[in-house]
């Protein structure tokens, strides 16, 4: 083999050594690539992964938000329609204990409601001996029928009368301007046994509070349309 057939070869080889790196570069440019989308793609996808989880989180706290907002807006609107209602009871009780105050002026019925006042507390303690409190204003009308309400308690129980202590101590006074906020009484009578360990309240402000209390439900029924819980 001469220099010309050798030198022939050498070329020969060069070029398929040259083609076989440039096949192999291309493949590798190629794979890189190939291997450079797929992993964009996957960063793409889990950054949209995340934009969507993020936007799932921030939707989900509004959607709170607007529930909590929501509860306490419907919270308050109940609060407030309790407590009118609360108010519209409130004045209605006001107006029954203004109302009390004419009791005690229509003198003769004042007396004949005393007396059964007297009566009743008598039977609710039956004690031999008990003191008996009431206003100032009322004590004339007090001594005018406590013999009678002593007869008509012995009758009913069946026992001798009682020995009844008309105490020196009064009840508050009715209500007035002048004493708006103090205690105050408006009518009727307290009594206890002689040694201060019962005691019946029995004035027209501790009925009305019973009353009131009892038929509460079915006040609020008749204004509002349900019974309160």
């Amino acid at each position: 083999m001469n220099d010309a057939d050798v030198s022939k070869q050498i070329q020969q080889m060069v070029r398929f050594i040259r083609q076989e790196a440039e096949e192999k570069a291309n493949e590798i440019s190629v794979s890189a690539e190939e291997e450079f989308n797929i992993e964009k793609l996957q960063l793409v996808e889990a950054e949209k992964k995340k934009i969507r989880q993020e936007y799932e989180r921030k939707e989900k706290q509004v959607q709170v938000r607007k529930k909590i907002e929501y509860s306490m807006q419907l919270n308050a609107s109940r609060l407030k329609v309790l407590q009118a209602q609360d108010d519209l009871v409130s004045s209605m009780k006001e107006a029954a204990s203004k109302e009390l105050l004419r009791v005690s002026h229509h003198h003769h019925t004042y007396e004949h409601l005393l007396k059964d006042l007297i009566v009743q507390s008598l039977l609710r303690l039956k004690e031999p001996s008990v003191l008996l409190r009431c206003r100032k204003d009322d004590l004339h009308f007090v001594q005018s029928v406590l013999h009678s309400a002593k007869e008509g308690y012995a009758l009913k129980a069946k026992v001798h009368p009682p020995e009844i202590i008309v105490d020196h101590i009064h009840l508050p006074a009715a209500p007035s301007h002048h004493n708006a906020h103090g205690p105050s009484c408006s009518g009727g009578v307290v009594l206890a046994s002689r040694d201060g360990k019962i005691v019946f309240e029995n004035t027209l402000d501790a009925r009305l509070d019973v009353v009131f209390r009892k038929k509460l439900p079915e006040i609020r029924k008749n204004l509002f349309g349900q019974v309160a819980a």
